[in-house]
């Protein structure tokens, strides 16, 4: 199937798609301000919360980008370029839990149909 956008409408589309301040991370920043936890503290990995106290570190994945296993549909279009990138954020997610884990930190992963109400 072909895109029905031109390059150019696609460019602008896909440059408005954020990783920050997404909905699902609004949804949790309200519970989680009460608890201590910073929102985009700028830590290794780029955790959406981090509680520094407690050691711990929140990340929200959308279903998409991080390959969610219930919910994450092949892209029909440009499979050259989408499928590597996604299987490079699904590696470099596992790579960042260890070095957390290793940093004796815990880590919590929140897939974004999770917050969906």
């Amino acid at each position: 199937m072909t895109d029905n956008l031109t390059k150019e409408q696609r460019s602008y589309c896909m440059s408005n798609i954020r990783s920050k301040y997404t909905k699902p991370e609004l949804i949790i920043k309200i519970k989680l301000k009460k608890k201590n936890f910073v929102y985009h503290p700028r830590l290794y990995g780029k955790p959406d919360f981090a509680n520094f106290k407690k050691r711990t570190a929140i990340f929200i994945d959308g279903c998409f980008w991080h390959r969610c296993p219930k919910h994450f549909v092949e892209p029909k279009s440009n499979k050259k370029y989408w499928l590597p990138k996604i299987e490079r954020n699904v590696l470099r997610d596992k790579e960042i839990i260890i070095a957390y884990l290793n940093a004796g930190w815990k880590v919590t992963r929140i897939w974004e149909h999770e917050l969906r109400i």
